[in-house]
């Protein structure tokens, strides 16, 4: 079996050598890129199982770099940032990433959001008995995984593919955010609820005709989501 290919993206030369060295060490291949447009390079180039992307660069920034990724691949991202507020990691998450870190960071903090993001990204869904889920124009294939909304595919990367999987087993119940968390990123994830709600607000703007008046993904605030058995008003 071929190691797992990680591709770097970062301006700053030590971060670069420093996640080299250690993921080489846990047995993955690294490429690395000093700026975004060498990255968008070789993620075509390289076709990576995984890419780590600081989102301060000095030509395209990183929201420009995950947003352009997103078009067109559904590689797992983890984004960096030396910024600490909310609204930056909710940013980076808005725009497709699987997961962030915010420097400085510890090597064993980062491997392990690697571990847990590739295993995420190729850990098999649960087994279901109804093979066709559907609550007014929202129609899930499981058979398929093929999500459509108003007789249009909704194109969703893996993890929010697998959140909505989740929330249609469960349709019609809610679901507390610390089993979100845990049953879609796994333990561990329990408190990060800025990735549930970034999900969340990623899947309304693919399958809802108002995002800010949902229909399909809803809210008990303070507590967790669901979603409805059938389209309401």
């Amino acid at each position: 079996m071929s190691k797992p290919c990680v591709l770097v993206i970062d301006d700053e030369r030590r971060f670069r050598d420093l996640l080299e060295l250690n993921l080489t060490r846990r047995g993955y291949r690294v490429v690395l890129a000093p700026d975004g447009l060498a990255g968008l390079n070789l993620l075509e180039r390289e076709a990576p199982d995984l890419v780590i992307l600081d989102l301060m660069l000095p030509d395209l920034d990183g929201y420009e770099v995950c947003r352009r990724m997103r078009e067109y691949s559904s590689v797992p991202i983890i984004v960096l940032t030396a910024r600490a507020e909310e609204a930056h990691k909710v940013r980076g998450l808005r725009l497709g990433a699987d997961d962030y870190v915010t420097k400085p960071f510890g090597a064993e903090e980062l491997l392990a959001r690697v571990e847990a993001v590739l295993r995420r990204s190729h850990q098999p869904l649960e087994a279901v008995s109804p093979t066709i889920f559907a609550s007014g124009e929202l129609v899930i294939d499981f058979a398929q995984r093929r999500v459509t909304v108003r007789g249009r595919e909704a194109s969703l990367s893996p993890g929010e593919y697998k959140l909505l999987h989740h929330l249609a087993l469960n349709a019609g119940r809610v679901l507390v955010h610390e089993e979100l968390l845990r049953r879609v990123w796994g333990p561990g994830y329990e408190g990060e609820t800025e990735l549930l709600h970034a999900a969340i607000w990623r899947l309304r703007h693919k399958l809802e005709d108002d995002p800010t008046r949902p229909r399909y993904v809803l809210a008990r605030r303070g507590i967790g989501y669901w979603l409805a058995r059938a389209a309401t008003s």
